[in-house]
């Protein structure tokens, strides 16, 4: 039987999210050490083909928060999520990776820099000629040179069953062997590998039933609770964000704003987002057409 991780628990002030302040045993008010945010986008302006995507934007992470990133299609979320690793550098602004503009990082540094993030992709971009088991290790193979062969197998081992996959199983299949939410928990344990401070998931449940979408859910509340791992995930799954986000940013398409109106028109908790006032956010979280069919 697969192992999973603990049940799913709904997103709550965490105490393990710098900053957070919380009560502690002898019922005292603390705040949890500080540094500065893991992650910082100032002022962040994105313009591709001559149209702007992203405009003006402004967001921290800390470290252990999760953030969902919501919003309908086209609104800039897989590009800002690309801005934060640096695979698209911004026209405007910068973002600050632990204190660093990783748009002024050298290559060397810029490679060294992504080993601390893990990048859940949306269809697992395994690669299809090797095993399961080497898809795995291949970070570690080439970042960690001071691993021996043994540790880097017991590693893959150890991430394939915290994923809740047989390693016995799994080992030496590729991946057109596996189904296709096999392969997304393959994909999870690849970032996983190099114990990351900061993991980006794009729309990670898109095109899986419920029950795995549910367990790629768990997968990502596994992360943040027990690894205390940062995370910012892209996703249109209103249940996977509630259930796994500290926090809920929703862009807007910068064509559609007035030129004085932000494009993050909400930034709040799962709980604070049904009783937003804004309609457009109401409007998008219950699923509802409104005044669209109209515009399209």
């Amino acid at each position: 039987m697969d192992k999973r991780p603990s049940n799913q628990t709904p997103a709550a002030p965490n105490p393990s999210i710098e900053g957070s302040v919380f009560i502690a045993s002898d019922g005292t008010k603390k705040i949890l050490r500080r540094r500065r945010p893991l992650l910082q986008v100032e002022n962040l302006t994105v313009v591709l083909g001559g149209h702007t995507i992203l405009r003006d934007i402004n967001l921290t992470i800390r470290r252990g928060e999760t953030i969902a990133i919501i919003g309908e299609s086209g609104c800039g979320k897989t590009v800002f999520l690309k801005n934060m690793i640096g695979l698209i550098s911004p026209s405007e602004g910068r973002v600050l990776f632990d204190g660093k503009d990783i748009a002024t990082l050298g290559d060397k540094e810029l490679t060294e820099t992504r080993t601390r993030y893990g990048f859940v992709f949306q269809m697992a971009a395994l690669f299809d000629s090797l095993t399961i088991s080497e898809n795995v290790a291949f970070p570690l193979r080439q970042h960690r040179k001071d691993m021996s062969n043994r540790e880097i197998l017991d590693r893959v081992r150890s991430l394939l069953e915290e994923v809740g996959l047989n390693p016995d199983v799994v080992w030496k299949k590729t991946p057109s062997e596996l189904s296709g939410g096999m392969r997304k928990r393959v994909g999870f344990a690849r970032a996983l590998a190099m114990e990351p401070d900061l993991m980006l998931y794009d729309e990670p449940t898109t095109g899986l039933d419920p029950i795995m979408s549910d367990v790629v859910n768990q997968l990502m509340i596994h992360a943040r609770d027990k690894l205390h791992v940062a995370a910012a995930l892209v996703t249109h799954d209103m249940k996977s964000a509630c259930s796994v986000a500290n926090r809920l940013v929703m862009l807007y398409p910068n064509a559609r704003l007035r030129p004085d109106e932000p494009q993050i028109i909400f930034d709040g908790t799962p709980d604070e987002i049904e009783r937003c006032g804004d309609k457009r956010v109401l409007q998008f979280v219950r699923g509802e057409a409104g005044d669209r069919m109209r515009e399209l």
